[in-house]
Parts: structure tokens; C-alpha cells; sequence
């Protein structure tokens, strides 16, 4: 998927803090250690008990990374080559990409969820379904809140299908990834 930064401040909730230029984003990031190609890229500043995402902002803007999503606001004047823009929340705004990435490749999609397997199963499926079509299909096992919006962000218009995992930790987190991934067909392991 590809969007442009005024396309993401157009489409998002909330404000544009800064603006430099009105990149291309090719790639979305969240975790500065798996950071290393830094063009296209935007950082969606996430929080979470083990770490704060804004607190490598600094870091990564003098790694060459030029877009952020964050949820509080920032001193702009650091960074002026920037492109910041200020969330309601930064996963909603990573899984309204996701969700941005769906409707704009519109091909049929197979979710698999339950308690174990999913990997999988999905694998299984990927590699029948590849005789046929051209699959899509996220990377590892990335069925979280987060891990969906960027396994999604990968479809292009080349694919035909995609299966994907959609897990869940925490009561009501099924309803975010269902209106992710609107899928045409869901897959029940073992629960």
C-alpha cells in the first residue's frame, strides 16, 4: 500500500502538527530496533506497559525517519525536517491504515482465528491456495491489534486473495480486526 502524507491527514482523526513535504509512505514501523531501511517509512508511535514509542523519536529522526504518528504532542521545533501528525489514538490510526489498505485492494479474504493452529493453518491454506492464485498472507504470526494493520498494509494490486490471523488477548479486540479485515470467509481453529 502506498499513501501520501496529505492523504493520511486528510483520511485520519486528529491534527497535522508539522509538515516538510508531502511524502510518499511505503512502509509502516513501530518498533525502532526492526528499523533500518528509513524511506517511505512512517513511525506510529505506540505506548505500551514495556515501552513508549515516542521516546525514540529523537533516535530515529537522526536515523533519517521523517514521519510520525503520535498521540500526545511533541516539541515540532526538534525536528524540522518532519512530518508530525497528532492521533486521537496511534493504533486506531495504524488500524485505520489497515483498513485504508483493504478497501483499496478489494480482494476476497480468508480470516482464521481460534485458541492454537492458526499459523498453522494459514501456511496450509497459503500453500494450496498458491497453485491457483496469487496470496497474500501475513508474515509470522501477526493476528494482533497491531500485528493485522501491518500484515494488510502489504496487499498490492498483484494479489488475488489474502489469509490472514486475526488473534485476540483481550475481550472486545475481534471487533477492531473484523473491521479491519471484513473478511469474506472466517476460519475457526480449535478453541
Amino acid at each position: 500500500m502506498k499513501i501520501t502524507w496529505s492523504q493520511l491527514v486528510k483520511k485520519s482523526e486528529g491534527k497535522e502538527l508539522c509538515k516538510y513535504s508531502d511524502v510518499l509512505i511505503t512502509r509502516l514501523g513501530y518498533d525502532s530496533r526492526l528499523i533500518s531501511l528509513c524511506e517511505g517509512l512512517l513511525f506510529v508511535a505506540l505506548k505500551s506497559s514495556r515501552a513508549d514509542g515516542h521516546d525514540f523519536i529523537p533516535e530515529l529522526y537522526a536515523r533519517g525517519v521523517y514521519c510520525f504518528v503520535v498521540e500526545r504532542a511533541i516539541d515540532v521545533n526538534l525536528y524540522p525536517k518532519a512530518n508530525i501528525f497528532l492521533a486521537r489514538s496511534s493504533r486506531a490510526c495504524l488500524q485505520d491504515l489497515g483498513r485504508w489498505a483493504v478497501a483499496h485492494y478489494p480482494i476476497p479474504l480468508i480470516a482464521i482465528t481460534g485458541s492454537n493452529a492458526k499459523t498453522l493453518v494459514k501456511e496450509w491454506l497459503a500453500t494450496l491456495l498458491s497453485e491457483k492464485f496469487v496470496v497474500a498472507k501475513s508474515p509470522q504470526s501477526f493476528n494482533s491489534q497491531i500485528g493485522v494493520p501491518l500484515s494488510v498494509w502489504d496487499l498490492s494490486g498483484h494479489h488475488q486473495i489474502g489469509i490472514f490471523e486475526a488473534g485476540i488477548s483481550q475481550q472486545g479486540e475481534m471487533e477492531h480486526l473484523e473491521k479491519i479485515l471484513q473478511p469474506s470467509m472466517g476460519i475457526f481453529t480449535n478453541i
